[in-house]
Parts: structure tokens; C-alpha cells; sequence
């Protein structure tokens, strides 16, 4: 099959290249899946999970990407729930190879049904982005309606989910960005917009809950933003900063097959949009995830027509 590796973490994105790999096989309570469509986050070849098994060994050269829309083509022994010919979408494991490939094995329990109305291009783009906006939201953050959230980052691929979802949850949505994504921020449903390139980061008064995806001098002034028993959430690493007089949370995402279908049934709805910035093939990834300009929302590979 074909798949982009990468075997030099100095590298970064651009030590990205296609080659042929052997197809992965099915073991226990796993499935194969023909892959149509991947995401690709590039902080992910800074995780020590891109270059190293749990045990620390060198897992070189490794397929990026986790991330997947496809369809099911094999069933390791013992795998129920699923079945040869269904369409899935999901999150692969950090410490496996991973999406950007023309097939994957994976866990059954981290996929989810994609229904036949959802493209594959759409479907790819939700797991990382939607899981991470839903697990901050509701599980970390315990956002309830009527509460107000500072959501950094929010015409992003991550921050543009966190808007929508918390928006639709019934709170009061402020986005920040630079003054170029005022209006996508809006349409996402923000009621207010901060540019914090140039406008007063404290103007915006106190919150309930701040979902930072920067990290660094805006996430310390951000805690300083937080009500009393609010909470910040992080998704950047353990917070450089911590409330005085609430909770800070740094989580990494995990696959949650509840909260996939409760995704993409808003998709369907029209609750919910992606945000996808570019689309490229498998043959053309290397390229396309080296972008000469700033490229926003999520890039897709389409590895099947």
C-alpha cells in the first residue's frame, strides 16, 4: 500500500514522503479499514508518540496522521459491532501507525458508524477536532448553559468546534484570533470577537471557562480573566498558570464512540460545521502539509476518489 512516513523528528513536515508500506493485518478486537479519507495535526510529530512505542523503542519509520474515514475491510478475531463493508470514521491510536496510508488497522471500540449522508472528506476532518472541543467542553470544563467561555483560537480547526458546540450548549461564546478571522469567528457563533494582536485582552471581563489552544503569555493573562470557581482548559500542555480560586485541566483526547455519533449526528442536523481549510490527495500530502501561507481550519487527504 501506499503511506507517508516520517523517520527524522528534526525534519519536521518536511521529512514527510511516500512510500510503499506491506498492508497492516487485523488483530484481536481490531479491523482493518480502507482508508478514503485522513486529517494530519503537525504538532503531532513533536509527540514522543510519533517516534516511540509505549516501551520508548524506536518505531521509525512511522505513518503519521489519526484521523480516518473509510470503510471497513477486514475483522480481527473477536471483533464485534462492526462489520466488513461499513462505513466508519474515528481516532486511531497515538502510538500506532496511523491514517495517512490506503489502509489501517485500528481498535474497533475508537471508531464510530459514518452515516451515508456524511463524505468521507467531512467525516475525516471531526474526530481530533470534535473530541477534543466535546471532551473540554462537557467532561473537563462541565460547561453548563448561561455560563461564558473565552475560546482562543476560534477560527481554527479545534477552536471553531469549541465555539459551535459551547454556543449551542447555551453559553455566551467570546473568540479570539487575529483581525483577518473576525467574521469566520462570528459565523461560527461567537458573540464577541478579540483580536489579540490588537485589541485588550482584558476588556473582555470575567469568565467561566477558558479553552486555550496557544498557551504561553495568552494563556497567563487568560487565567487572570476567570471567574471564581472557573475553570481553564488546556489542550497545550500542563498550564504554566493556574487560578487562584478555580481548576485547571490539561487533557489529551481519546477516542469515544458516543461522542463521535453524537458528532456527526449534529453534522447531519446542521448543528454543527466542519472546518476544513484545504483538501489534497495522498500522492500530493507531502506538499499540502507544507504549506507556503497560513491555511486555516483542517487540512484533509483524500486517499480514495
Amino acid at each position: 500500500m501506499k503511506a507517508i512516513v516520517v523517520t527524522e523528528q528534526a525534519a519536521g513536515t518536511a521529512g514527510l514522503k511516500l512510500v510503499n508500506r506491506r498492508d497492516p493485518m487485523a488483530s484481536i478486537n481490531e479491523v482493518v479499514v480502507q482508508v478514503h479519507a485522513s486529517g494530519f495535526v503537525p504538532t503531532e510529530l513533536t509527540w514522543p508518540s510519533t517516534w516511540t512505542d509505549r516501551l520508548q523503542r524506536d518505531r521509525t519509520p512511522s505513518i503519521p496522521g489519526h484521523d480516518l474515514a473509510g470503510v471497513v475491510s477486514a475483522l480481527g478475531y473477536g471483533t464485534t459491532g462492526l462489520s466488513v463493508g461499513q462505513r466508519v470514521f474515528g481516532l486511531t491510536d497515538w502510538y500506532r501507525d496511523g491514517t495517512l496510508a490506503e489502509y489501517v488497522a485500528v481498535e474497533a471500540r475508537n471508531l464510530a458508524p459514518l452515516p451515508g449522508d456524511v463524505d468521507f472528506t467531512v467525516g475525516a476532518s471531526l474526530p481530533v477536532s470534535g473530541l477534543t472541543a466535546w471532551q473540554g467542553l462537557f467532561q473537563h470544563g462541565r460547561l453548563k448553559a448561561g455560563q461564558s467561555v473565552l475560546a482562543h483560537g476560534a477560527a481554527g480547526a479545534v477552536g471553531s468546534m469549541v465555539t459551535q458546540l459551547a454556543r449551542e450548549a447555551g453559553a455566551h461564546v467570546i473568540g479570539t484570533g487575529r483581525a483577518a478571522d473576525r467574521q469566520t469567528v462570528l459565523d461560527f457563533g461567537a458573540k464577541e470577537f478579540v483580536d489579540l494582536d490588537n485589541d485588550a485582552l482584558n476588556d473582555v471581563g470575567k469568565v467561566d471557562l477558558v479553552f486555550d489552544v496557544i498557551g504561553g503569555d495568552i494563556q497567563k493573562r487568560s487565567v487572570g480573566l476567570l471567574r471564581s470557581g472557573g475553570t481553564l482548559v488546556s489542550i497545550v500542555g500542563p498550564a504554566e498558570a493556574r487560578p487562584a480560586d478555580g481548576v485547571a485541566v490539561d487533557f489529551v483526547v481519546e477516542a469515544d464512540r458516543a461522542q463521535l455519533s453524537e458528532i456527526v449526528q449534529r453534522v447531519r442536523d446542521g448543528r454543527l460545521r466542519t472546518n476544513i481549510g484545504n483538501v489534497s490527495t495522498l500522492d500530493g500530502a507531502a506538499a499540502a502539509l507544507n504549506p507556503t501561507t497560513r491555511r486555516k481550519g483542517n487540512t484533509i487527504i483524500r486517499v480514495r476518489p
